[in-house]
């Protein structure tokens, strides 16, 4: 480069006649300007062949023999650069490597302020004429300018005066070094340190020519594990691209370019999804060919073939099964727990392999929060429920479950249903994933439960209950932001649901689902017809739903019997009997605040008939009246709140019902108030 820059300068010289004037380049003499209008037009120049480029090629020659890498020419061969590339590529390059060079190109473009080589400047070092139109090609439209190996600024300038710049990135590659563009580090995914799957098929088909291939995946699998391993498996490095990050940035088109360049770079591969990310705009993904690199996409979905020119090699991605899970889960906790208290702690969660590993460093972290910093069960499920995206939280209300078995109070045939359900939901991906227990129809994996009672019977509380068993979120359904006017949208917030809830590993609670799932009627105008539709699409979507949903209603008969055939469990919560009734009365009224000694809870249980609901009110109202008179809880003060709970309901305050606690309560009314 030196040399021909030396000849370059000369060539100037001898035609300059004021070589000296230290205003050169900064303007035009008349002088000058009659030279430039009595020049002839510019002849490419003939590159004198230098031995010491000879030389040099012969060394790189043995050095290759030698098992060394030599990147301009890796480049060069994977780009598919010809010679004047490389040649145009080493001008542009020469200043980022040596500074001599920069006051030389100011002395070239006869203008001191402009210290990189131009387009006149760098085909005239490389021997091409401006007006040849392959020449100039290379500097538009080649491949050092698609793929963003070179740059021409000053896009306002006509093309001979326009500046060459090779972006740092690729000066740093060509010096050896492989850190990623900063530009890249927002859209940029490590691949998952995880070994899961077969890759060997895929590997195989890439290293038969595949350039691009299509990963469906499901909920358990991992299309970027499989991909990454079969990259690796066919000798190529991994590029990761997450599409979520990339639809959000403002130069998406711009970054997709750049990671491009960065595969072929680093001679890699590059994995990229979820597709439907950028379903909507093509063109990014069109622009995802680093030919002679291949490009592996993913996502949830079938195909599209609108979204690129070629048609890819499509592959399913099996599900991983409940065995790999417990796997991937001891090998990632590294013993820290036995194998059995692993798979009871997680077999109902349902994640991916690299969710798992994310979960399992999550439930390291949680544990060295503690004082012993032992690992637990409980900790596995913590770090499996961080995995849960916030989508759903938007659309339903979360319930951190604070209650257990021992807080419910019910019939033992009601406690056996629910122990079912939550059975049910711990090994459904072994019998309805692995053993294949629900087959055909596009049925999914999830478990579907009602329960029915009357209000305050404990159908909230259990769905809390059975969540706390199985370590997962409750979410329950706010019905008015579900149920709309206007025929169809219904059915578009219902999917919003489904769909959010099927990235979360959670209860889904529908409360009082008869609003929304309830029996089909005869058509005799159109909101039949639409209502029907409604009951309609709700079935389908049960059908193929992959979590736990539970439907609680007051009214069991208005549920559609096609609902009641696809449930899994049914659960009738009754009106407790006397004793339930006086265990709840204990149960509410807790251990902390303090009893007075006269307490009769039997006799609360005999003699009012009131749900769970209206006893644990009940209790309430009694200990803010028991923290207004600054005393212990009293019989005087549970039946005065009694008494409020059923002013509440309407019902009669009969002194049959009060027995010998009537005259206090009618004392109770004529007391005067202790408040201000």
């Amino acid at each position: 480069m030196e040399e021909h820059i030396r000849r370059l300068v000369a060539e100037r010289r001898a035609e300059d006649p004021q070589p000296d004037d230290p205003f050169r380049g900064l303007y035009l003499s008349e002088e000058a300007v009659d030279r430039i209008l009595a020049a002839a037009p510019e002849r490419p120049g003939v590159p004198v062949a230098s031995p010491r480029l000879k030389a040099c090629e012969r060394a790189a020659d043995r050095a290759e023999r030698d098992g060394q890498r030599l990147r301009l020419r890796e480049l060069a061969a994977v780009v598919g650069l010809s010679d004047l590339d490389v040649d145009l590529l080493l001008v542009a390059l020469a200043a980022d490597l040596d500074p001599r060079f920069e006051q030389l190109f100011g002395y070239l473009n006869d203008d001191v302020t402009r210290r990189r080589p131009s387009a006149a400047v760098a085909l005239a070092l490389c021997g091409a004429a401006l007006s040849a139109a392959g020449a100039r090609a290379r500097l538009l439209s080649g491949p050092l300018v698609t793929g963003c190996l070179l740059a021409l600024e000053d896009s306002d300038r006509p093309l001979p005066g326009r500046a060459l710049r090779v972006p740092d990135r690729v000066v740093g590659h060509l010096l050896g070094d492989d850190t990623p563009d900063p530009a890249l580090t927002a859209v940029l995914v490590d691949p998952p340190d995880v070994l899961w799957g077969d890759p060997a098929p895929l590997g195989r088909a890439l290293r038969s020519g595949v350039l691009l291939a299509y990963l469906r995946e499901p909920a358990t699998g991992s299309a970027r594990i499989l991909a990454g391993e079969a990259l690796r498996a066919a000798g190529h490095d991994v590029v990761g691209l997450d599409l979520d990050r990339l639809a959000g940035e403002r130069d998406a088109p711009g970054l997709v370019a750049i990671a491009v360049r960065e595969a072929r770079l680093r001679r890699a591969g590059i994995v990229a999804g979820p597709v439907t990310a950028v379903a909507d705009r093509p063109a990014l993904l069109r622009e995802l060919r680093a030919d002679p690199q291949p490009v592996l996409l993913f996502g949830d979905t079938a195909w599209d073939p609108v979204w690129t020119e070629r048609p890819p090699v499509v592959v399913d991605v099996p599900a991983s099964t409940a065995a790999e899970r417990s796997g991937l889960w001891q090998d990632a906790l590294e013993g820290a727990l036995p194998g059995a208290e692993i798979r009871q702690a997680t077999a109902q969660f349902r994640l991916s392999p690299e969710q798992v590993a994310r979960a399992a460093r999550a439930a390291r972290a949680q544990a060295a929060l503690g004082p012993d910093r032992r690992l637990t069960g409980a900790h596995l499920q913590s770090g499996a429920r961080a995995e849960n995206g916030s989508a759903l939280d938007r659309l339903a209300r979360r319930v951190d479950p604070a209650v257990g078995w021992a807080d419910l109070v019910l019939p033992d045939p009601v406690l056996l249903s629910l122990q079912e359900l939550a059975m049910r939901a711990r090994h459904r991906e072994r019998v309805l994933g692995d053993w294949a227990m629900r087959p055909g129809a596009g049925r999914g994996h999830g478990v579907a439960a009602l329960f029915a009672g009357d209000s305050g019977t404990g159908k909230t509380m259990s769905a809390e209950v059975v969540a706390k068993e199985l370590g997962l979120d409750l979410y329950v359904v706010d019905l008015a932001t579900v149920v709309d006017k206007y025929v169809g949208e219904t059915e578009k917030n219902l999917e919003r649901i489904f769909t959010a809830a099927s990235g979360v590993n959670g209860v889904l609670l529908f409360d009082e689902a008869d609003a929304v799932f309830g029996r089909r009627s005869e058509v005799k105008d159109a909101h039949d017809r639409y209502a029907n539709i409604e009951s309609a699409y709700l079935l389908q979507r049960m059908e193929t739903f992959d979590g736990l949903v539970v439907l609680a209603t007051n009214l069991r008969a208005n549920i559609d019997e096609a609902f009641t055939r696809r449930l899994d469990v049914i659960v009738d919560f009754p009106l407790p009997d006397p004793e339930h009734r006086a265990l709840l009365w204990d149960r509410c009224l807790g251990r902390l605040m303090e009893r007075a000694p006269d307490l009769d809870l039997d006799f609360l249980g005999r003699a009012f008939e009131l749900a769970g609901g209206g006893i644990r009110s009940a209790a309430v109202t009694a200990a803010y009246l028991a923290a207004e008179d600054g005393t212990p809880v009293t019989m005087t003060h549970l039946v005065t709140a009694v008494q409020r709970e059923y002013r509440k309901l309407g019902r009669l305050t009969l002194e049959s019902e009060f027995g010998p606690y009537w005259s206090t309560l009618t004392a109770a009314r004529h007391a005067p108030s202790h408040g201000p």
